[in-house]
């Protein structure tokens, strides 16, 4: 099944009141496992050390008050009303407004960007509001376009949330499962918990991540049943406690009790507001998962279910330990002791459950994260297994899958407890906030042409409650929060490091580009034997003649009669449409038989596998050839500028464009379509290769000679030559450049994949070249 068909007949985002319905059942599931998760361990993490809690109750009702406005404030207010707005054609996330800003205002720092990639549907249909002179977005728009400096620490800011995702992404599992398996404190003794608890802990998180490799797909109908049970669950049971305990728990709610909390914990308080925040723990989810769903039907799951089930859970809670305040255990403010103990074993189960799903929805949104920046260049090239053919966005990095299930294991068994984990993961989840909200700023005034007053609000309202959160975190530095800066400083250097080699070795390839005057001295023949077959050249150039080529023609006797410059780009937007996908053209006069392609995908989208990719280029040259308008007999002079190209779309997509037919029946005959006959070998059965050409309009016969020959090269095989590049630092670059690009650099790319569509073809047909690059 041709899976980009899917993601573009899904048109959800208007649908019926049904179809929304569904949706936001379904997103229950994958968006809201980690933050219905949060009760767990939110009033443990709050009450582990810094404040005790007392029969004033003053600490208890401070507690749900700074939880009751955090969930109303965050999530409800700031992202469902507000962030969720700024979708990038439909995605979410910190790369949805990197995204964002890099179109509207030119800050992107990939390199090898064109105008045409303006052209793209996607990237102009975000709703652009017209622009008003006077409006003081269009000098601080210029300020970002002139300032190298300002664009890079713009890029740093989106590789910061991104590296806090990924530690997010270590920290959730590990926290999730812990606290739900530590509902066996209270069926046995402390002794007996201690050696029972992790063990318990690895073996689940161990099994989570060993089935990854199956994809979400085959338990993700689990998921939203799982979600809302436990909601239904935890809401049902926190009305109980209100209604048997302390029905004038609701009084809590006043902000008058934040104050009182505040004023009698004082210190104390202020730090526990590291736990209070893992309230709002999985909020992000909400947007970065924007993609799988629609923003009406997120907003009715949160307003209508996810919201008011967390506020009863908390005010039972609240409302239980309100009225016990000397009980004989060590673990008396934990979720477990609030839950009746004739259901306590049936919702640890089903705790269980919930923790699993929770940390199943950020291992796939860690997994989604990292294809993005590798999509954009700030992340190693790793191994991408699509494991679902239907549903979109499900996929499967092996690499990165073992190394978290390592960190998730190593954190479990290092800190043992939950305080600790929640120091950590509380960091994480602020920072990616604090990021949001910095960007979204960006977003209102270059994006939306708001007043920058109402961005200079907007983050100062929520940057001011998120910095005292942050401040809370950071204070916990030796207590846990040093493990996401670790991580993200790990990560943050890979990516970095590996977007600044990429960076300097395209700019080398720019310099040191072959011109089109000394193709053309060279003949349509270029000087040496052009023998039967196909020549796919990999670059990232998307104009000129990469060195590469002149290394083969002066070192070659022979070459391909059809040449092919290949670059596969990402560009700034989420997906690109089939119909948009290549860029064909030219390079040199026609009788060269030389062209470029270049196939152009969005951070979200699906690489075909290298059969399909194959034909899919093949097709978009034919078509091109069938549809040039150019004339035969131009000077020489004309073919200077080879940015000339035409947009060329999959053959799936274009269901009036030429169609490719590959057989092995050498007396079978078609209507309407170019052959060439195949001599027969009593060793090798070659494929027949059949352009199937429309009816209209008529070819000429120099295109059809043209295409001719394409099929006669393409009988002949295919081979893909790709440049092994060693970068080195160049004499005289400083030494911080030279660790960079020698070592770092270096190693990351020997370590790290080649590209997509070379993964599956044999070792006979790529023939590798190595070149030094002084960068």
């Amino acid at each position: 099944m041709d899976l980009e068909s899917v993601i573009y007949k899904n048109s959800f985002k208007d649908g019926s009141w049904k179809t929304v319905l569904t949706l936001a059942y379904q997103s229950l599931g994958v968006v809201y496992g980690d933050l219905s998760t949060s009760p767990l361990y939110v009033y443990k993490s709050t009450f582990a050390e810094d404040i005790q809690h007392s029969e004033t109750n003053e600490e208890i009702y401070g507690v749900l008050s700074f939880v009751f406005w955090t969930l109303t404030l965050v999530p409800l207010l700031k992202y469902v009303f507000i962030v969720l707005r700024a979708d990038d054609n439909g995605e979410g996330g910190t790369f949805a407004l990197y995204s964002l800003l890099c179109r509207h205002a030119q800050v992107g720092l990939l390199p090898n960007v064109q105008l045409a990639d303006e052209e793209l549907t996607e990237y102009t249909k975000d709703g652009t509001v017209p622009i008003d002179k006077k409006n003081v977005g269009l000098g601080l728009k210029s300020v970002f376009e002139k300032h190298k400096v300002l664009q890079r620490v713009l890029l740093v800011l989106a590789l910061i949330g991104t590296c806090m995702v990924i530690g997010d992404g270590v920290l959730t599992p590990a926290i999730s499962v812990f606290s739900a398996v530590s509902g066996l404190e209270l069926s046995m003794s402390k002794e007996q918990h201690r050696y029972v608890e992790v063990p318990i802990a690895c073996v689940i998180l161990i099994f989570l991540f060993a089935l990854q490799h199956y994809g979400t797909h085959r338990v993700g109908f689990l998921f939203a049943p799982v979600v809302l049970t436990w909601l239904l669950c935890i809401s049902c049971i926190g009305m109980y406690n209100i209604l048997h305990w302390n029905p004038h728990v609701y009084e809590a709610l006043s902000p008058y009790y934040m104050f009182k909390f505040l004023k009698k914990t004082q210190r104390g308080g202020w730090m526990s507001l590291g736990g209070i925040l893992l309230c709002i723990t999985g909020s992000e989810a909400m947007f970065a998962d924007l993609g799988h769903f629609s923003q009406l039907s997120i907003k009715i799951a949160f307003t209508f279910l996810v919201y008011p089930s967390l506020i009863l859970a908390y005010m039972g809670q609240a409302a239980y330990l309100s009225k016990h305040h000397t009980i004989e255990s060590d673990y008396r403010i934990g979720f477990y002791v609030s839950v009746p103990e004739k259901i306590r074993w049936p919702v640890l189960a089903i705790a269980i459950l919930q923790a699993v799903v929770g940390s199943q929805a950020i291992i796939t949104g860690t997994f989604s994260i990292i294809k993005q920046c590798s999509a954009m260049g700030c992340f190693p090239k790793v191994k991408i297994i699509h494991t679902s053919s239907k549903v979109h966005g499900q996929i499967y990095i092996p690499e990165i899958n073992w190394c978290l299930m390592l960190l998730c294991l190593a954190i479990t068994v290092g800190f043992r407890d939950t305080k600790r984990m929640g120091n950590a993961s509380g960091l994480a989840v602020i920072t990616v906030m604090l990021v949001t909200t910095c960007l979204m700023s960006l977003v209102i005034v270059l994006c939306w042409h708001k007043s920058i007053f109402l961005a200079i609000c907007f983050i100062f309202f929520f940057g001011s409650i998120e910095a005292l959160y942050f401040s809370a975190s950071l204070i916990k530095f030796l207590e846990g929060a040093w493990v996401p800066i670790a991580l993200s400083l790990i990560f943050l250097i890979v990516m970095y490091v590996w977007h600044f080699g990429t960076l300097k070795k395209y700019e080398f390839d720019v310099q040191n580009k072959v011109s089109i005057n000394w193709l053309l001295g060279l003949g349509p023949t270029l000087g040496i034997v052009r023998v039967r077959g196909i020549g796919l050249i990999h670059t990232e150039l998307v104009s000129g003649i990469p060195a590469i080529f002149s290394h083969f023609v002066t070192n070659l006797p022979a070459f391909h009669q059809v040449v092919i410059f290949l670059c596969v780009k990402s560009v700034p937007v989420p997906h690109v449409r089939p119909e948009e996908r290549f860029l064909v053209g030219r390079v040199g006069p026609k009788e060269y038989r030389l062209y470029r392609c270049i196939a152009r995908y969005g951070y979200r989208d699906f690489h075909k596998d290298d059969i399909e990719f194959e034909k899919d280029l093949i097709c978009s040259i034919a078509e091109f050839i069938r549809s040039d308008t150019s004339e035969s007999n131009q000077g020489f002079e004309s073919f200077e500028d080879d940015t000339k190209m035409a947009v060329v779309g999959t053959s799936a997509s274009n269901s009036e464009g030429i169609r490719m037919c590959e057989d092995d029946n050498k007396n079978s005959e078609m209507e309407d379509c170019l052959e060439m006959r195949v001599v027969k070998s009593p060793e090798i059965v070659r494929k027949r290769v059949r352009f199937v050409v429309p009816d209209s309009p008529e070819i000429d016969l120099g295109a059809r000679e043209e295409l001719q020959e394409l099929m006669q090269a393409r009988e002949g095989g295919m081979a893909f030559i790709m440049g092994h590049s060693y970068v080195k630092a160049k004499r005289g670059s400083s030494w911080i450049k030279k660790v960079v690009i020698n070592y770092g650099y270096d190693f990351l790319r020997r370590n790290s994949r080649g590209p997509t569509y070379a993964l599956s073809i044999p070792h006979a047909s790529i023939l590798e070249v190595g070149m030094v690059y002084h960068v």
